[in-house]
């Protein structure tokens, strides 16, 4: 039985502005009905795999929880990194959280953003380089190039390698992205694979690698390891100790140095989606090659991406756009000039502003929180909490709250008063007042949430438990 782990870290700048710090792009739906993320693990279905293990950072914890509650595998498996340290860090702690059960799986490493057309020809290549894994093998996936790209690193085969019926290369070298020229000889040769980023190897191979070659990031995942706090479906890590681990890639910290690395061939209709142009391209075009989602209505427009979240978006006479219009912020730009997408992101951090950083959609582990009206003195808030959700018992130094109930009922204490509301009953929460919101009832608990006050921030807010 194969063990998946899945990274989903990373920010997804590039496809700003419905890719955020705290909703990145693996999260998000874009193809194949659920998100990324989902369709990842709706993948491996067919296969005889575990649930999975997903690592993510601490900022993305509710999200991840609440898809794969959703998808009916939450189990425990989360590995929260307190701080980024690239793939190599997250696969070693996925590894020595794997071999806690004692035993030795074979682990899937996959990224929770990248695309597959084609799940049979996925299933055939994961399915042929099991013996290789099970043989102490490190594989990696390599991707049949379609085109001379420079926007990936290559991996060059070298001798074939057989183990049963199945058949890969010995890799031979990685190589770095590549000029044009240099990708079109790549090409032309035969012999070079785009890199992937997935892997399959057994956890006790993996960690005996990462011993000869960096044997400080084993330590620091030991050590950050050895007294992980497991808060309801995550794993913690000792912030402190993991800081200290350096930060690497599986490929300069294990894959380049060991004698192990095997690269098998996938032909699967793969995309990283790394760009507005890349999701232009494996997206469904209408007659005039444009791909439209949302609601949108074009007139002599052609080979353009438009989507729009919530509004009507109209485009006449227009080609080869990237029209991307969230509820608090519009990208429109030439689909030869996506990568510059980076600059307007930059521009954002550089001024604080919160469309970097958010959505005007907030998820929690209780719910989420929509914002619909933000002004200097009020906000107004949609907030919904799943059955059974609760917030913790809080009070507010500037701000009053209104609450009117929309659906569902409401369970509210102030000040150790109970009261119940249900639909279209209000209350008012004045400024230090104690209060918690709950909902004890079997469908969600929709509510109106209106603030007034000097500072409206969201760090005015302490948390009594």
């Amino acid at each position: 039985m194969l063990l998946p782990v899945v990274i989903a870290g990373g920010t997804g700048s590039r496809l700003w502005p419905m890719s955020r710090e705290l909703q990145p792009k693996q999260f998000l739906s874009f193809h194949q009905g659920g998100s990324m993320l989902q369709n990842t693990i709706s993948r491996l279905n067919g296969l005889d795999v575990a649930d999975p293990i997903v690592i993510c950072n601490e900022d993305h914890r509710f999200l991840v929880a609440e898809q794969l509650r959703q998808m009916r595998k939450l189990a425990g498996n989360i590995i929260l990194e307190p701080v980024g340290r690239n793939t190599a860090p997250a696969i070693t702690l996925a590894a020595l959280h794997a071999l806690e059960t004692g035993e030795d799986p074979v682990m899937l490493i996959l990224a929770a953003d990248h695309l597959i057309a084609d799940n049979t020809a996925f299933h055939s290549v994961i399915t042929d380089a099991i013996p290789f894994a099970e043989d102490g093998k490190l594989v990696t996936f390599g991707i049949v190039p379609t085109q001379p790209e420079t926007g990936y690193g290559y991996i060059q085969r070298g001798e074939v390698q057989h183990a049963g019926n199945s058949t890969a290369w010995k890799i031979k070298r990685f190589v770095e992205k590549p000029d044009q020229a240099t990708a079109v000889s790549y090409l032309e040769s035969k012999e070079y694979l785009w890199n992937s980023g997935m892997f399959m190897f057994r956890a006790s191979a993996y960690l005996n690698e990462v011993a000869k070659f960096c044997p400080s990031i084993l330590d620091a995942c030991k050590n950050a390891m050895q007294q992980p706090v497991n808060d309801l479906d995550f794993i913690k890590l000792d912030k402190e100790i993991f800081n200290c681990c350096p930060s690497d890639s599986i490929d300069y910290a294990v894959m380049e140095h060991t004698e192990l690395g095997i690269v098998t061939a996938m032909d699967a209709g793969w995309n990283d989606v790394g760009s507005w142009s890349a999701l232009w391209e494996t997206s469904a075009h209408d007659a005039q090659g444009n791909a439209l989602i949302g609601d949108v209505f074009t007139h002599k427009t052609r080979d353009c991406y438009i989507r729009s979240e919530g509004k009507l978006t109209a485009a006449l006479g227009v080609d080869d756009l990237i029209i991307v219009n969230t509820k608090d912020a519009l990208l429109v730009s030439h689909k030869d000039n996506v990568q510059d997408v980076k600059v307007v992101v930059e521009h954002l951090k550089a001024n604080a502003r919160s469309e970097c950083r958010e959505h005007t959609t907030r998820y929690m582990p209780w719910g989420h929180v929509e914002t619909l009206v933000r002004d200097a003195r009020y906000k107004v808030n949609r907030v919904t909490i799943i059955p059974g959700g609760e917030l913790s018992l809080q009070l507010h130094h500037h701000r009053i709250e209104h609450w009117v109930v929309l659906t569902g009922t409401a369970l509210i204490g102030v000040e150790g008063n109970e009261i119940y509301l249900t639909e279209n009953e209000s209350t008012t929460i004045p400024v230090g007042k104690k209060h918690k919101l709950s909902n004890p009832g079997k469908i969600n608990l929709e509510i109106l949430e209106i603030q007034f006050g000097s500072y409206l921030g969201e760090d005015d807010v302490l948390r009594i438990s």
